[in-house]
């Protein structure tokens, strides 16, 4: 038995398997991810993304489902860029924040001498305001890593973080 899952590729969109990788492109830029699973085969034929496998292990039905989220979200982003809004937080010293091409550095957090840094991988725009942070891109995972690698580099370390609730935290996901 075959299981198969399809996504149809949107007007705007042009989509295209070059080997293992798909490749989306549209009015916003153009993507590609790698799709190789073995027992999988990936294909875009007549305006449609197709995934599809003769396998019955849940292993590599999963992986079904991912491909077709991942395509999904691909097709997504090169529409519309995705965008993440970030709140400042701080009650006891003021955070500063500076935005450099490849990295945000947060200074003074927690009074801390140090700066900390959290990478800005490439394709990834970043726009800081006083008490906000909006990242926006047309790769859903690098907005999502970018937003991640904030909220890791704020962790609170060796104090109490229901006194200490400083940090800069996700607020919404458009």
């Amino acid at each position: 038995m075959v299981s198969q899952r399809k996504v149809t590729v949107p007007k705007n969109v042009t989509a295209e398997m070059n080997g293992t990788t798909l490749v989306v492109s549209g009015p916003k830029g153009k993507l590609e991810k790698k799709m190789r699973y073995p027992g999988i085969s990936v294909k875009v034929e007549d305006g449609e993304f197709i995934v599809e496998t003769e396998s019955t292990r849940k292993k590599i039905y999963a992986m079904l489902g991912t491909y077709v989220s991942h395509a999904d979200n691909m097709f997504r982003g090169v529409q519309e860029e995705y965008v993440y809004t970030m709140k400042v937080v701080y009650n006891h010293f003021p955070i500063q924040l500076k935005a450099t091409k490849d990295q945000l550095e947060i200074a003074n957090f927690l009074g801390e001498k140090e700066t900390r840094i959290a990478k800005i991988p490439e394709g990834v725009k970043l726009k800081v305001g006083s008490d906000e942070i909006v990242i926006s891109g047309i790769d859903k995972e690098l907005v999502g890593m970018t937003s991640g690698r904030i909220e890791r580099a704020t962790k609170v370390r060796g104090r109490d973080t229901r006194v200490f609730q400083d940090g800069i935290y996700i607020v919404n996901k458009a």
